[in-house]
């Protein structure tokens, strides 16, 4: 029945999508209910610190797939062609991902919701459960998915398909003797927001103040034309009530799933890590979106910034750490963590920090620092400043964090700020060139945040690789 070996763990990991860091209870946001995990939180390690390698979600889902960054596997925008079908394409191939190596150590790997990565109705080698969402994001009933290489509408609410689909898969596991990997990539907190979710959890904000999310005028560069982040700033109040909700159905369902860990004595056997793939603004900085809810993309906080949570009690033992870290990170830790051998590959930008999950300790580094890029848009974060440089003319950013945490006040011209510029600006230029690889150099890539049409494969540098066209509205039931 799985595995009940602490030392060679069950995996589930569960990414939520489009989530802020801020969007948790045990993150100090006493607005929002996610008690489920907050409790996981208090029974592992809360990375108060963790980014995301880019913020939108098919390049950073990439790189938590593959160790790479986006200018390394090419998946520079979020998947818009290419999912399923005749046309489907797979942005992944030949690079080895990190259920790869666990399903080769023995680890039964499954997908149950999204992954955006190309070809979604053709399943990954080594996976013994695949249903995966047609594309990115839909509707939240009846959406359509890939069950194997089927293509069905999914009846009922998402959420709650996708942790019914979970328990199910953790149910048919009782009979086998191999360790899990268990993919459970919710579609939430992911628009569409109003009119969308079940009223038993749009019912816990009806009185809500939402004293948690900046109510600011529009940010000058705000990205427009897509119907539900528009409605951000037209219906702020039924948009906010849409996001908590999503958050709040989804941690019920991650409740179910580990309440079934619990019920198969299964905690303390399974290594249970939450995360989003990218942060989200609501408001924050007069934006409703992610990287690409401005022109040009934008690398705030609340963008970069995502929610981490790692437990397996009696092997992890509860803290608040923060320790700077990345999505580039996870590779190397989880492979570290379980044991799992894997040959290391040259040129790879992370590096394990399953000594901070094993004893609470920070894994060494040359300095305290993590970098991001979306398209030619790039960040170079440290504790006390944040550098952002955009090929190929600009315009740049420099924050003092000390003084202005909130991101308020732009001093690249700063003449008391030129050293600072160019030291960060050449450690920045440094570690690219270390990992780029020139012929998927998103910095030469038209790439604008409207999405991603084609593989930026070797020697294709053309803006045939990506989109440009506005993205179309969605056709959302009421509910």
């Amino acid at each position: 029945m799985a595995s009940f070996d602490p030392q060679r763990p069950n995996v589930l990991f569960i990414l939520s999508d489009d989530q802020g860091a801020w969007s948790l209870g045990c993150a100090g946001n006493d607005e929002i209910r996610t008690p489920h995990l907050d409790a996981l939180a208090a029974s592992g390690i809360r990375f108060t610190d963790f980014f995301c390698t880019s913020p939108v979600c098919s390049p950073a889902r990439a790189s938590l797939m593959t160790g790479r960054i986006p200018s390394q596997h090419g998946v520079h925008d979020w998947i818009r062609d290419g999912n399923i079908g005749e046309s489907r394409i797979d942005y992944l191939a030949g690079q080895p991902l990190l259920t790869d190596h666990f399903a080769a150590a023995g680890w039964r790997c499954a997908l149950i919701g999204k992954w955006h990565l190309g070809a979604s109705d053709a399943p990954r080698p080594g996976y013994v459960r695949w249903f995966a969402h047609q594309s990115g994001m839909s509707r939240y009933y009846d959406a359509p998915m890939c069950d194997g290489k089927r293509l069905v509408d999914a009846p009922g609410y998402l959420t709650d398909v996708l942790t019914e689909s979970a328990l199910g898969f953790l149910a048919a596991e009782a009979t086998q003797r191999e360790p899990f990997w268990l993919s459970l990539n919710y579609t939430a907190p992911h628009y569409p927001w109003i009119d969308s979710h079940p009223r038993e959890f749009t019912d816990l904000y009806r009185d809500c103040a939402f004293r948690s999310c900046p109510d600011e005028p529009p940010h000058p560069d705000s990205a427009t034309g897509n119907p539900a982040t528009d409605a951000g700033h037209a219906q702020r109040r039924e948009s906010l009530v849409g996001y908590y909700a999503a958050m709040s159905a989804m941690d019920a369902g991650i409740g179910k799933v580990l309440a079934a860990l619990d019920a198969q004595g299964l905690t303390q056997s399974t290594l249970v890590v939450f995360m989003s793939d990218n942060g989200m603004n609501c408001g924050h900085h007069g934006i409703w979106g992610k990287g690409n809810g401005t022109r040009p993309q934008n690398m705030y906080d609340t963008s970069v910034k995502v929610p981490c949570l790692i437990a397996q009690p009696g092997r992890i033992a509860p803290a608040v750490s923060d320790a700077m870290l990345s999505g580039y990170d996870v590779y190397p830790t989880l492979l570290d963590y379980a044991g799992v051998p894997a040959p290391r590959a040259a040129a790879m930008p992370g590096q394990s920090f399953a000594a901070v999950l094993r004893e609470g300790r920070a894994a060494p580094r040359d300095d305290v620092v993590v970098f991001d890029e979306y398209g030619p848009t790039r960040m170079l974060r440290t504790r006390g400043w944040k550098y952002v440089h955009r090929y190929p003319d600009g315009p740049h950013e420099l924050y003092d964090l000390a003084t202005d945490p909130g991101e308020r006040r732009n001093r690249i011209d700063d003449p008391a700020s030129g050293d600072v510029v160019a030291a960060l600006r050449a450690r920045l230029e440094r570690w690219f060139a270390r990992y780029v690889d020139p012929l998927q150099d998103g910095a030469i890539k038209p790439v604008i945040g409207t999405g991603q049409l084609a593989r930026s494969d070797h020697g294709a540098h053309d803006a045939a690789a990506f989109a440009a066209a506005p993205i179309a509205a969605l056709e959302i039931p009421s509910r």
